[in-house]
C-alpha cells in the first residue's frame, strides 16, 4: 500500500484549489453583470430559464465524467444561478434609477450591529458595492421617523418569516406612512443559542431572545422548560446581555455571524422549529423607484373594500380578470373603526404594465380606500429545476404513450371532478406530484437490529448509504415504515430526517396506530397514513385538520366506494393536500395476497381530481415489476412506491422501475 503524503502538503493543495475556486467564481460574476449590460440594450428578460436547463443538464452530465454525482453539482450551480441572477437585477435596477446610486446609503434598521436586520441590510449593500452607514433603532416606528426626517436613505423592515408568519406591527406602521417599498431582500435565519466562549448547555439558565425568535424556536424551548426567557428588543440587544453577563449562565438566540460581533460562540444551532428558516425584509424610502420591464416585479397595495357582502371577492375578482397573480394578502385592522379591516396585497407586477394599470382603475371604482405602497424588483428566485429522468445515472428522455381518460358521470364530492375539475397538484419542498408530475417514491422498512442505537455511527453512515442511491436512482421522497419500533425513536428520526433533507428527499413517516401522530407530525415533510388505519374515522378527521400533505393507502379489504369515503372524511376537515395510494386487494380466491386493483385505479383516474400512486411490490412478483410498471404508468397513475429493506440490495432493480416510470 502506498504511504500517503503529508497531511500539511494535501491541506495546502486544497487551500490553493480554493483561492483558485474563489478566483474563477468572482470573474463568473464579472462576466454575468456583462450579461447584464447586453441584456439592458436589447431589453430581454433577466432570466432564461430554458438555458438554465441546458447548462445544469450539460454540467451534470460532465459532472458524472469526474465523478461528481447530480445532487451535489445542482445545488452547487443552483446557487450561483441565483446570486448572478440577483446581481444583474440590482446592477439594471441602478441603471434605470441613476438619482438613487450613490458611494454609501444610511440604512435603519432594528437593533444594533449583528441583528438580523443588521445582516440583511449590510447583505443588500454588499450585492449593490456600496458602503453602509449603519442607523440602529430601537422599534418599527423610529425605523420609518428615521428615513422620513432624511436621517436615513433606506430602512429595513422585517415582514415575514417561513416559520412564525407576517409581523403585523409593521403592517400597521405601513398604514401611516408616506414611504415607499423600493426593494426587498430575503435571508436565511438560521438560530443559534449562543453562550460565552466555553459555556455548556448544562450552565445556561436565562435566554434572551427577541419575541419573533422565541416563537420560531419554540419546540427546542420546550424541550429545555428549565430554561427562562427574557424577552429583548432585537437580537443584538439580547447578545449584547449575554457579552455583559458576569458568569455563563446566560445565552441568547441569534446568528452565529451576529454572535461573532459580541465574541459569543455557538452552543447548539438548527433551534428553528422549520428547516427552511427566512426571514422576508422591504426596503423602504422616501421616493418611489422606477423597475425596468426585463426584471421581475412586485407591487404592493392596501386598500379596504368596505362591509358588504363579497365585497373582497369582488376585488381578487378584477386580479383574476386582469390575469395577475396575488401572492400574499394580509388583513389588519383599521383604527378607530371596529370590524373593519385594511388588507394589503402583493401582486407579481410591474406597476407600468398595461395589466395592471388597468385593474388599479377597476379597483379604485369598487373600493373605499387604494394606495400602493410600493413596486420594486422582485428577489425571490426560484431554483431551476431538472426533470427526474435528467437526474437518473442513465437518463432516458424518450415519451411514453397513455391511454385516453374515461368519462363517467361525476359524483359531488370534494374528491370529484365536479368538485374541482382541474387535476390537483400537490407540493411539498422540491417535490411535486399530480397534474401530469409523477413521482417515485421509495418505502423503507427501518430495521430494528440496525438502528436500535442511536448513537451508532455506522447504523447512520449505512442508512446514509443507502439514502444517497436511492437519490441517485430517481426517487424524490422516502417514506419510513417502522418508526414506532425504533428503541429511542424520538433521537434517532431527527437524524434519519437530516440525512434525507442533506440529498433533496423529503421525509414521509407511515402512521402505523394512532399513538404514532403527535412524534410523526413534529418531523415528517408528509404522513402515510396505512391502510390499517383507513376505516379509523378519528385518526382520518385528526389528519383532515393538519397542515401538512398526506398519503391515503387504501385498506386491502376496502372497496372503492368505502376509499373514497375515507378520502372525503380527510378533505372535509381542511386538508386538500391528499395522495391517494394503492397497494392491492385481497380477493375471495387469493385471500393470502393481494391483487393490482387497476379497474379501481381507472375509476379514480376518471372521477378524482386528486393525484394517486400504486404500490406493486405486494401483488407482484419482482421479476414482472418492470412490466407491470407500463400497464400502472398507461392508465395514468402519478406515480409509484417501491419497499426497499435497508438489509437487501435491491437498487438496481427498483432503478429499472423507476427508469421504466420515466421513459
Amino acid at each position: 500500500m502506498q504511504k500517503p503524503q503529508p497531511l500539511n502538503h494535501t491541506r495546502e493543495q486544497i487551500t490553493q484549489l480554493d483561492n483558485d475556486l474563489l478566483s474563477l467564481l468572482a470573474e463568473r460574476r464579472r462576466l454575468s453583470l456583462e450579461v447584464a449590460r447586453s441584456k439592458e440594450v436589447d431589453v430581454r428578460p433577466i432570466r432564461d430559464t430554458q438555458r438554465e436547463k441546458e447548462l445544469l443538464a450539460r454540467l451534470v452530465t460532465a459532472g458524472r465524467e469526474k465523478g461528481l454525482d447530480a445532487h451535489y453539482v445542482i445545488s452547487l450551480y443552483q446557487s450561483i444561478i441565483e446570486d448572478s441572477v440577483l446581481n444583474q437585477q440590482a446592477y439594471l435596477h441602478g441603471r434605470a434609477n441613476p438619482e438613487t446610486q450613490k458611494q454609501q446609503y444610511c440604512i435603519a434598521y432594528l437593533g444594533a450591529r449583528g441583528s438580523y436586520s443588521y445582516l440583511a441590510a449590510s447583505r443588500y449593500c454588499q450585492r449593490r458595492q456600496v458602503e453602509m452607514l449603519d442607523l440602529g433603532c430601537q422599534s418599527f416606528d423610529e425605523i420609518v421617523q428615521a428615513v422620513e426626517s432624511g436621517h436615513a436613505d433606506y430602512g429595513f423592515l422585517p415582514i415575514e418569516n417561513t416559520s412564525s408568519g407576517s409581523i403585523n406591527e409593521v403592517y400597521d406602521v405601513l398604514q401611516h406612512t408616506s414611504l415607499s417599498i423600493v426593494g426587498e431582500t430575503t435571508i436565511e435565519v438560521s438560530h443559534c443559542l449562543l453562550g460565552k466562549p466555553g459555556s455548556k448547555l448544562s450552565e445556561i439558565k436565562t435566554v434572551y431572545a427577541h419575541p419573533q425568535p422565541i416563537s420560531q424556536c419554540s419546540r427546542y424551548l420546550s424541550q429545555h422548560k428549565a430554561l427562562r426567557l427574557e424577552y429583548c428588543s432585537s437580537s443584538a440587544e439580547a447578545m449584547e446581555k449575554v457579552n455583559q453577563s458576569p458568569d455563563n449562565s446566560a445565552a441568547a438566540i441569534g446568528s452565529a455571524e451576529g454572535g461573532a460581533l459580541y465574541q459569543l460562540e455557538s452552543i447548539e444551532s438548527g433551534l428553528a422549529n422549520q428547516k427552511i428558516n427566512q426571514s422576508r425584509f422591504i426596503v423602504v424610502a422616501r421616493k418611489a423607484v422606477a423597475v425596468p420591464e426585463q426584471l421581475p416585479a412586485k407591487t404592493t397595495l392596501i386598500m379596504a373594500t368596505g362591509q358588504k357582502a363579497g365585497a373582497l371577492v369582488e376585488a381578487l375578482l378584477v386580479l383574476k380578470a386582469h390575469q395577475l397573480n396575488m401572492s400574499k394578502l394580509e388583513s389588519r385592522p383599521i383604527p378607530g373603526t371596529p370590524w373593519e379591516e385594511m388588507f394589503y396585497l402583493d401582486i407579481d407586477a410591474n406597476i407600468s404594465s398595461e395589466e395592471m394599470q388597468q385593474g388599479l382603475k377597476q379597483l379604485e371604482r369598487i373600493t373605499r380606500f387604494i394606495k400602493v405602497l410600493g413596486c420594486y424588483p422582485c428577489e425571490t428566485v426560484k431554483p431551476t429545476q431538472l426533470s427526474n429522468s435528467q437526474l437518473l445515472i442513465e437518463p432516458n428522455t424518450s415519451k411514453a404513450e397513455v391511454i385516453s381518460a374515461v368519462n363517467p358521470d361525476p359524483s359531488p364530492y370534494r374528491f370529484s371532478k365536479a368538485y374541482k375539475a382541474q387535476a390537483s397538484e400537490i407540493h411539498c419542498g422540491p417535490f411535486t406530484i399530480g397534474a401530469g408530475h409523477i413521482g417515485a417514491i421509495a418505502k423503507v422498512t427501518l430495521s430494528k437490529s440496525l438502528l436500535q442505537q442511536e448513537s451508532s455511527q455506522a447504523a447512520l453512515s449505512a442508512f446514509e448509504r443507502r439514502v444517497k442511491q436511492l437519490k441517485e436512482t430517481g426517487f424524490q421522497a422516502v417514506i419510513l415504515d417502522g418508526c414506532q419500533q425504533l428503541a429511542s425513536a424520538e433521537a434517532i428520526i431527527p437524524k434519519l430526517r437530516q440525512t434525507l433533507h442533506q440529498y433533496d428527499l423529503l421525509c414521509v413517516i407511515a402512521i402505523e396506530q394512532a399513538t404514532d401522530m403527535p412524534l410523526a407530525t413534529e418531523h415528517a415533510d408528509m404522513l402515510f397514513l396505512t391502510g390499517k388505519q383507513m376505516f379509523n374515522q378519528t385518526l382520518l378527521a385528526q389528519a383532515g385538520t393538519l397542515p401538512i400533505p398526506l398519503f391515503l393507502e387504501r385498506n386491502d379489504m376496502a372497496s372503492y366506494e368505502e376509499f373514497m369515503a375515507a378520502t372525503e372524511t380527510i378533505l372535509s376537515q381542511g386538508n386538500q393536500q391528499l395522495i391517494l395510494c394503492d397497494s392491492g386487494i385481497r380477493t375471495y380466491n387469493n385471500a393470502n395476497l393481494p391483487t393490482l386493483d387497476l379497474a379501481s385505479l381507472i375509476l379514480i383516474k376518471a372521477n378524482s381530481h386528486l393525484p394517486i400512486v400504486i404500490n406493486p411490490c405486494y401483488a407482484i412478483n419482482e421479476d414482472a415489476l418492470v412490466l407491470q410498471t407500463q400497464g400502472i404508468k398507461q392508465l395514468k397513475a402519478d406515480g409509484i412506491v417501491l419497499n426497499y429493506a435497508l438489509e437487501e440490495d435491491t437498487i438496481a432493480l427498483m432503478g429499472e422501475v423507476v427508469r421504466e416510470l420515466y421513459r
